[in-house]
């Protein structure tokens, strides 16, 4: 892979950030260190690096994508009151362990639960 400064740019901020971003969300960090880039550039760059594996890219219904730095087999919490999306530790890398021995090739994983998060349930 080609590292560009976009590139770079987005990987840091990515990777510095739990909260699982959107493009636009993003787009409007990396406009402070870079400017002139476009809004284009940056979902280009974010597909470019799904598509290469670098990080993940999270669908929700009638929303827009979300992306993840952490490309390991992982569930996901997503708060409806909130809308933070959280990572969850599981024995997912089991379920895929399993599934290849009994000769499954899995590609890709997105498991999602929704409720409310401790701190909207204390609110």
């Amino acid at each position: 892979m080609y590292r560009t400064k976009q590139r770079h740019a987005i990987l840091a901020v990515l990777s510095g950030n739990s909260s699982h971003p959107t493009a636009e969300q993003v787009y409007c960090r990396i406009r402070r260190q870079i400017p002139h880039i476009s809004l284009a550039t940056v979902y280009r760059n974010l597909k470019r690096l799904a598509e290469e594996g670098l990080i993940l890219e999270l669908s929700f219904p009638d929303e827009p994508n979300h992306y993840d730095p952490c490309t390991e087999l992982h569930y996901h919490f997503r708060c409806d009151l909130c809308g933070w999306i959280y990572d969850l530790e599981s024995s997912q890398v089991q379920i895929a362990h399993r599934l290849s021995s009994q000769g499954f090739s899995v590609r890709g994983q997105q498991a999602v639960f929704y409720g409310a998060c401790a701190s909207c349930q204390t609110k």
